[in-house]
């Protein structure tokens, strides 16, 4: 990804390792179209004379309206918020240059209305460190630079995961233990009457670190239970204890046994269809730490607080480092809902001896959506997030899928409906249409619907939309990734020809009037 950054200061240092260009430090930016997104980052001037800092910090936001019309809305465009690090106070009740501040980020904010803007708030950098941390005035007075250069790294970081954050790339499931973990005490030694999770501390503590997970699911993330204990004691604390926030309900996967915690994340990771790599392990125990991150490295273990009392810093930070989202979506909404519904469907499987009565059973409606403005942002956090059923990879922002229908192509969504509930939009098919001649740029389904033969009616309806549109032949391809080898002869079994083929990828193409192919699938595909 090349970056062109815009800035009124020397940043190039906290930069290090991007592929970035910079703009002059005055005047109209000279704006570099060859560029795959842009940032915009000007700092308050450091100046003793408020009134005149106020006006230029206007005119910066006037400069900013200026360059963002005239760049192509196929390109992402980040910008950074304005915060006041420096201002001499001769009147403490004047309001100028404070004005101009807030009227500045207020214009920023109103860009991010448009699908390609995003907004990072550089407040969140600086809330980590005090003012004298920040600024160093001998390199701002020698290299207009007005962030310490010490700080760089710790910026470039920080940095790197906003651009995570960006893509809506974060850890889908948290596995908790219980004792001392979500309450205070041992439930086997101590009894359902003497744990706590509320009322005086250490139990409040416990009570606030409840509440913040219940949130937390709310926004989507899984929450699951990996703990040694009793499954029949614990089911009693979570429906009966008065304190309890989380119930039983709130949970989509539990594992409450005698058994090696690693093995039961992985139980976990299987159970919910999730690669090790979505999620986050806590546990007060060290021992039981250590030994999911040697036997799972893939699992994030953070270290957790010495004392009940600092489990507000950890929350912020545990945000911070995984679960942070720029936005969420219906599907971001309902997840702890759908994965509870999921276990349903694998529950109800059991009762039939043949796939096809239970697929049958199912009773699975299909929906094509078309990119419009309420689906946008689920398109492009699908392709950033989806890995196992997704054959080529390919990463795009909103604005990068708006360009492809723009230049005539076709970007549909897959809503799936059963009789145990709504999975949300979880398929996903981009293409290229150039006359008689279409290519699947992308084509990807969510973990949670495989194994109901829903991919290829979702691809069998693609190719006959595509057929009465006057396409002759698709083209398509394979791009071998560490986790999609599920789908390596995907096109193959639907009867796509190899036109050229190597160890990392595939080509193929398809006649789409060849007599010996069928685009009928098992489910009839609906469209709004």
């Amino acid at each position: 990804m090349k970056y062109f950054i815009f800035r009124n200061h020397t940043v190039e240092p906290f930069f290090s390792g991007f592929d970035a260009c910079f703009s002059g430090y005055g005047g109209a930016p000279v704006i570099d179209e060859s560029a795959d997104a842009y940032i915009w980052l000007y700092f308050m001037p450091y100046r003793p004379d408020n009134d005149v800092t106020a006006e230029e910090v206007r005119h910066y936001g006037e400069t900013l309206e200026m360059v963002y019309s005239s760049i192509g809305r196929d390109k992402t465009f980040i910008a950074f918020t304005m915060a006041n690090l420096y201002a001499v106070n001769y009147v403490t009740s004047g309001a100028a240059l404070r004005s101009a501040v807030e009227e500045y980020n207020r214009k920023i904010y109103a860009l991010a209305e448009n699908g390609n803007v995003r907004v990072i708030d550089i407040g969140d950098f600086y809330s980590a460190f005090s003012d004298e941390q920040l600024v160093d005035w001998k390199y701002y007075f020698i290299s207009r630079m007005p962030l310490n250069p010490k700080l760089a790294q710790r910026f470039n970081g920080w940095f790197s995961r906003q651009l995570e954050i960006l893509a809506m790339k974060r850890k889908k499931c948290v596995a908790l233990d219980l004792d001392n973990t979500l309450w205070s005490g041992i439930l086997g030694e101590d009894g359902a009457d003497g744990i706590r999770m509320g009322g005086e501390y250490p139990g409040n503590a416990y009570g606030f670190f409840q509440v913040y997970l219940l949130e937390l699911s709310r926004t989507g993330v899984i929450l699951a239970i990996c703990s040694k204990n009793n499954e029949a004691d614990v089911f009693d604390v979570l429906e009966n204890h008065p304190d309890m926030v989380l119930k039983k309900d709130a949970f989509s996967a539990y594992r409450i046994n005698w058994n090696n915690k690693a093995g039961n994340i992985k139980n976990i990771a299987e159970e919910l269809n999730i690669g090790l790599d979505s999620m986050v392990f806590i546990d007060d125990n060290p021992a039981e730490r250590e030994l999911v991150r040697q036997a799972l490295p893939e699992v994030c273990v953070p270290e957790f607080p010495a004392r009940p009392y600092l489990y507000p810093a950890f929350i912020k930070q545990l945000t911070a480092d995984y679960f942070s989202a720029y936005a969420l979506t219906q599907e971001d909404l309902s997840k702890t809902r759908q994965y509870r519904e999921n276990a349903e469907r694998s529950r109800h499987q059991g009762r039939f001896v043949d796939m096809d009565s239970y697929l049958r059973s199912l009773e699975i409606e299909l929906t094509a959506e078309r990119l419009n403005d309420f689906n946008r942002a689920r398109f492009a956090q699908m392709t950033q997030k989806t890995n196992q059923f997704n054959l080529t990879s390919r990463r795009y922002a909103e604005a990068d899928i708006q360009a492809f229908v723009d230049g005539g192509g076709l970007a549909l969504g897959l809503r799936v409906k059963d009789k145990f509930g709504d999975n949300g939009i979880t398929g996903l098919a981009i293409v290229q249409i150039d006359g008689h001649t279409a290519r699947i740029d992308t084509l990807l389904l969510s973990c949670r619907i495989l194994g109901r033969e829903i991919e290829d009616a979702f691809v069998k309806y693609v190719l006959m939309k595509l057929k009465a549109a006057g396409v002759r032949q698709v083209q398509a391809s394979y791009i071998k990734t560490g986790k999609n080898g599920q789908v390596s002869d995907f096109y193959d079994k639907l009867g796509f020809g190899v036109t050229k083929f190597s160890d990392e990828s595939r080509e193929y193409i398809l006649f789409l009037d060849g007599a010996d192919f069928t685009l009928s699938g098992r489910y009839p595909v609906a469209e709004i």
